[in-house]
């Protein structure tokens, strides 16, 4: 039973896959029938494909270029809108800026962003043109009308695009706008300047403060400037409007200076020669510099600061650097600068230090008015004149002992006075010490110590007056030694010690104290009981004993000794009257003193002895004819001696030439310096 079954199985196993076998063929004979159908139907979609392709591209490039104009359509029909704007505002703009400032500005304003506007819609607009004309040309589109219409309106759009800059242009709309603002701005300028007017020179100068008028402007007037000034700049148009106030403000400045008949400034050197105009040049040039500085330059800076206020300092401070230098504040720098041009001498220190103290007097006024980094030129000029002045009149102070020294080669006064240089030297010294200028020259010192690095130490200023009157009295006792008659010698020294006294009170004696001036008293006292003895005194030798000898009147009078002796005194004082006749003792209390003591000394033992003469010879005896001289006669001459005259000096070729004693100074300051000058 169970090999049936088993039989069974097998049987039905093989049964089953002959027919899935016959099933199998039956289908890959479907298959093969299906698969050369696909490759045939796979054939006709190629070659559809192979048809429709070149369609299907065309309209995707047709979306494309639809796409660009769509684009270029929006900026295109903007750009048509602002072009009418612009031609309705360059329209508004042909009238003239002064019916309505604020409107034509405003106008002017929109106009620049119209045209800014049209040329950046233009520029977008001919972008999405270029893109479609470059499309076209890059799909081979033929239509030739196409291409050209799309071509000439791109070149409209470039057209339009460069409106902003040819308005700019010379004849364009914006341009000839500016040309109207500038001619409104200078208009409104010329109408509201003219030249700054002060009461008067004299009280502008005697004050310290500047003594500034008000602005010339209006407040209307102040406000259409710097509405102008703000669009120009705005526009970058503001350099014609700075030139233009710079020309009209500078006119006005020279307008208020021109009454100061300025003329001398531009004199190409000074006459060094003549002291007296020097001085009134100096003066002059003191006062107009203050009156330029403190109330013109002032003004003008105050207005340039208000009319530029909104502008920023850089640009108000170029405008007024321009003023100022156009105006000729150079010329006053350079004409002090002629002071230290001329040759070294003691009147020379003294203008040098005039003219630092009025740039000392004017130094903040300075650095208000040209601090700024526009004005470096005019610091430049004032720094070079300042250092000039410093320079030169260190230079003269430190070389004055030197050149007292060099004097004393040169032979005293004949007259035995007092030399020309000590009274000259005294006298300056005492000017060097005074409040005028003292602290001026102890200024000038410290400032030329730091620029050596050294700090000025006290007493450096009086070391040296102490060091010129030094060398002053090494001079006098040269010169003393230098005279062959001793008595001249004595004279001489009396009077430059008495001269010395007589600085007690006086800066000089001041600073040389009580001791100084009590030892000079002592040497005047010793010289003049010096003189007193070796010449008057000798005199009387011959009368004197016979007038004092109390033995003389019990002896019988001797006629011919009388005679002799008196005839000794005659010749012996028309010999020392001779020779003193124009000795000279230039103190008037001195001189009338030294006379009254010789008088003192002379006259009662001449009376005296004439008086014995008298009684020993008759009223008609020749013996008459030996009394030269009355009493009176006599104490008359005595009188009349030592009386100033003409003084002699000696020029630079050794001539002797007269010269009254008022301008002794100028002589004397003009040959102080000679040996420096000539070397």
């Amino acid at each position: 039973m169970a090999e049936e079954k088993s039989i069974e199985s097998l049987v039905a196993a093989r049964d089953l896959l002959r027919t899935s076998l016959d099933k199998s063929r039956a289908l890959g004979l479907e298959l093969d029938e299906t698969s050369l159908r696909l490759e045939t139907a796979d054939q006709r979609l190629l070659s559809l494909e192979s048809a429709f392709r070149p369609t299907s591209r065309k309209k995707c490039t047709f979306l494309a270029i639809g796409d660009h104009i769509d684009c270029a359509i929006r900026p295109a029909d903007a750009v048509l809108k602002v072009f009418e704007s612009v031609r309705e505002l360059e329209n508004s703009l042909l009238a003239s800026p002064c019916s309505n400032l604020p409107c034509y500005l405003s106008t002017v304003r929109k106009l620049e962003q119209a045209l800014r506007f049209l040329s950046d819609n233009c520029l977008l607009a001919i972008q999405w043109l270029q893109g479609v004309i470059e499309l076209l040309e890059d799909n081979g589109m033929t239509n030739e009308r196409y291409v050209l219409n799309l071509k000439s309106s791109l070149s409209i759009l470039q057209d339009l695009q460069s409106s902003e800059m040819k308005s700019r242009h010379d004849g364009g709309a914006l341009s000839i706008a500016f040309d109207k603002l500038e001619c409104e701005f200078k208009q409104l300028l010329t109408e509201n300047s003219a030249p700054s007017a002060f009461d008067s020179l004299t009280e502008c100068s005697t004050t310290k403060d500047a003594c500034v008028p008000s602005s010339p402007f209006t407040a209307s007037a102040m406000q259409k400037l710097q509405a102008i000034l703000e669009r120009l700049n705005m526009s970058n148009q503001l350099e014609s409007c700075i030139d233009a106030y710079v020309d009209v403000r500078t006119l006005n400045a020279r307008a208020s200076l021109q009454a100061l008949h300025l003329e001398y400034l531009e004199s190409p050197t000074l006459p060094f020669d003549d002291e007296q105009i020097i001085e009134s040049d100096l003066e002059r040039w003191s006062k107009h510099l203050q009156y330029a500085v403190k109330h013109v330059f002032e003004h003008e800076r105050r207005l340039c600061m208000q009319v530029f206020e909104k502008l920023g300092e850089e640009i108000w401070t170029r405008c007024f650097a321009m003023i100022a230098s156009r105006s000729g504040v150079a010329a006053f720098l350079q004409f002090g600068n002629k002071f230290t041009e001329s040759k070294k001498s003691p009147d020379k220190l003294l203008n040098l230090l005039k003219v630092f103290a009025v740039l000392d007097d004017l130094r903040s006024d300075f650095t208000q008015l040209f601090g700024m980094k526009a004005c470096a030129e005019i610091q430049t000029l004032t720094r070079d004149l300042i250092r000039n002045v410093v320079h030169g009149a260190w230079e003269i102070f430190w070389e004055l002992s030197f050149q007292v020294e060099l004097q004393r080669q040169n032979p005293p006064p004949s007259d035995g006075s007092i030399p020309l240089l000590v009274s000259f030297v005294t006298e300056y010294c005492n000017q060097l010490l005074g409040d005028k200028y003292r602290p001026i020259m102890i200024q000038v010192l410290v400032i030329h110590q730091s620029w050596k690095h050294e700090k000025y130490q006290e007493g450096l200023f009086t070391n040296q007056i102490y060091n010129i009157v030094k060398e002053i009295g090494l001079n006098l006792d040269s010169w003393s030694k230098a005279y062959p008659n001793r008595t001249l010698s004595f004279l001489f020294m009396m009077n430059n010690h008495h001269h010395f006294c007589n600085l007690k009170g006086t800066k000089l004696g001041d600073m040389m104290g009580e001791s100084w001036l009590r030892a000079h008293e002592q040497y005047k006292d010793y010289y003049s009981t010096l003189y007193l003895k070796e010449s008057w005194g000798k005199l009387l030798a011959p009368i004197s004993q016979a007038t004092t000898d109390p033995t003389a009147e019990e002896e019988p009078i001797d006629r011919d000794l009388l005679k002799k002796r008196l005839k000794a005194f005659n010749e012996a004082f028309d010999d020392t009257y001779e020779k003193q006749y124009n000795w000279i003792i230039p103190d008037e209390d001195l001189r009338e003193k030294m006379c009254q003591r010789i008088v003192q000394a002379i006259v009662p033992i001449y009376g005296s002895y004439i008086k014995k003469y008298r009684t020993s010879i008759t009223p008609d005896d020749s013996a008459y004819r030996y009394i030269k001289h009355s009493v009176q006669n006599l104490e008359n001459m005595l009188g009349s001696l030592f009386q100033p005259k003409h003084r002699k000096l000696r020029n630079s070729q050794g001539v002797a030439t007269n010269y009254p004693v008022d301008n002794i100074k100028n002589v004397m300051a003009s040959q102080l310096y000679l040996t420096l000058t000539a070397a």
